[in-house]
């Protein structure tokens, strides 16, 4: 069935942040591509997925060149998608993509030298079936490549048209600074920061933010949900089937380590009368400097319950204070 937008998908469903100091508005909530769209995972799964994010005003679909099972699936399964259903509201939607993991053997397959950055944009446009994406990332900092290469290889992309915003990924305070004057310099300021962020992992508040702000740069955050263990998923057992059982990125000691501190939350989000990830997503956008979440979702029940946060209620200084003295612990 060719797929129709939903007619009311900016009907006050979803509020959209600018990025910084930029002209650039994001979603409040995106969409990650990391996991449940490679060729690991059925296709119309994906498909549903992403419809649906569009219905709800999830404009913002983000991916990075190593994403899926095996790499790179998670782009070449989204273009197709992106071209049966997606190519006509092209001009709607921001595409983002990253490069800077291990992606092929040799010596060029990872990092940031200007060899490797171009070529894996090149690589993630061929896969994605698009001339450009709207936002393009340097992953990580490379310890061994001086960033002005890397920064000049994001400054080539944007301005040879196969990417119209430069961001970067995993980078430090003073890694964040030095990056954003030297792009300045070349005429093409960093439009975002996507770091990890989420109440049990909060080291973007010891400077980054600062840094961002004095950049004018804005703030997209992964794993706000900590891979999961911010959800009622964990509050009982290890499911056979989740995350924490069957990911690298996420052990099933880690679970049951902070199950009692899920707990405790989970106190906090029913009182609020919300999930628990709804409540983390709530906290981890408080921040004004926050311009959107990054979700992952492995179906459109679980979507839909994520993407509710943004109806949720305000923090409480007393709800916060809580939520402060339980993750201290």
């Amino acid at each position: 069935m060719t797929y129709q937008a939903d007619e009311g998908r900016y009907e006050d469903r979803m509020p959209y942040n600018r990025s910084g100091r930029s002209g650039l508005k994001l979603p409040a909530v995106s969409l990650g591509l990391w996991h449940n769209f490679g060729d690991d995972r059925p296709l119309e799964n994906s498909r549903s997925i992403l419809r649906r994010a569009f219905d709800l005003g999830v404009t913002h679909f983000d991916l990075a060149n190593n994403y899926g099972v095996p790499y790179g699936s998670a782009e070449r399964n989204f273009g197709t998608i992106f071209a049966q259903d997606f190519a006509r509201y092209r001009d709607e939607l921001i595409i983002s993509t990253k490069a800077g993991y291990d992606m092929w053997p040799g010596p060029y397959g990872e990092w940031g030298s200007r060899k490797y950055v171009l070529a894996s944009l090149d690589q993630s446009l061929t896969r994605m079936g698009l001339d450009h994406v709207d936002v393009f990332y340097s992953h990580r900092p490379d310890p061994q490549t001086p960033f002005e290469e890397t920064m000049g290889a994001l400054d080539h992309a944007v301005r040879s048209g196969k990417a119209l915003y430069a961001g970067i990924s995993n980078y430090s305070a003073e890694q964040t600074a030095q990056a954003a004057r030297i792009m300045r310099e070349l005429g093409t300021p960093l439009l975002i920061h996507q770091p990890s962020y989420s109440m049990i992992n909060r080291w973007i508040e010891d400077g980054l933010l600062d840094a961002l702000e004095d950049a004018g740069m804005g703030c997209i955050v992964y794993s706000p949900l900590a891979q999961g263990l911010l959800t009622d998923r964990y509050l009982k057992d290890v499911p056979a089937d989740s995350r924490a059982a069957t990911s690298r990125f996420l052990s099933a000691e880690r679970a049951e380590r902070d199950r009692e501190l899920a707990r405790s939350l989970n106190g906090i989000a029913e009182q609020r009368g919300q999930t628990l990830a709804q409540m983390a997503l709530s906290w981890a956008m408080r921040d004004p400097r926050v311009t959107s979440v990054l979700i992952g979702a492995s179906s459109v029940k679980q979507l839909e319950d994520n993407v509710a946060c943004v109806n949720g209620p305000a923090f409480t200084e007393d709800e916060l204070a809580q939520i402060d003295k339980l993750v201290a612990r």
